[in-house]
């Protein structure tokens, strides 16, 4: 099988600035030093960090390239904060960790109900030098307050998800899914009383060429 270090980010994002490759490059010495301890990346998985988490997480960032240039060109840049993303169930960072390296000027909240998770992305946060990521051991449906954006890696299915974060976005949820996804999305407008043109769904491989985001999916959810 073969392996990715860190130049599989710059070879998608090559605007990414040398302060940003460095704190890329420190997550994997972060990773594998935690995941020693906690198993927060399955074991046979920890080699393909940079594909199957990083990048993959940044297919929400390639999302925002396309779909909304100037948004992506604001957050790239350092300066005031200009936004708020909540990472619900964000497990050990992903997508948020690398999502906040690569968007300075956006507040990140990263929220998991496993404890030593979240104790894990606070270090790896810590570790990347990040000053826009907190971190909350609690169940995202409880979290209080409005986000502008909602990002997630299928913590659950799409219409029970809907429901949860029902009331805490402004802008959108930004939702990375696998596989079939026709009939998860109808189910989500029907439970959710949304519409289908609600909803939007870009190919990963779309961006990402690797064979690994062949079935891979970004769903967003405009309302």
């Amino acid at each position: 099988m073969e392996t990715y270090g860190p130049e599989i980010i710059f070879k998608y994002f090559p605007e990414t600035t040398p302060e940003k490759r460095k704190a890329f490059e420190s997550l994997w010495p972060a990773y594998t030093e935690w995941n020693s301890k906690i198993n927060v990346v399955s074991r046979k998985d920890i080699d393909s960090l940079y594909l199957h988490h990083v990048l993959h997480s940044l297919a929400i960032a390639a999302f925002f390239r396309e779909n909304m240039p100037e948004f992506y060109r604001e957050a790239m840049l350092p300066g005031e904060p200009m936004g708020t993303i909540l990472d619900f169930g964000t497990g050990g960072g992903f997508p948020g960790i690398p999502l906040a390296i690569m968007f300075p000027r956006i507040r990140f909240t990263l929220c998991d109900s496993v404890g030593k998770k979240i104790k894990v992305a606070q270090a790896v946060a810590q570790a990347a030098g990040l000053e826009n990521i907190t971190a909350e051991y609690t169940r995202g449906e409880e979290l209080k307050g409005r986000y502008d954006f909602i990002v997630s890696r299928a913590v659950t299915s799409l219409d029970v998800f809907m429901q949860w974060v029902r009331g805490k976005y402004s802008k959108g949820v930004i939702y990375l899914k696998g596989g079939d996804i026709v009939e998860e999305i109808s189910m989500a407008a029907m439970k959710n009383k949304l519409k289908m043109k609600d909803f939007s769904t870009t190919p990963i491989d779309k961006w990402f060429k690797e064979e690994y985001f062949s079935e891979k999916r970004v769903i967003f959810v405009c309302k």
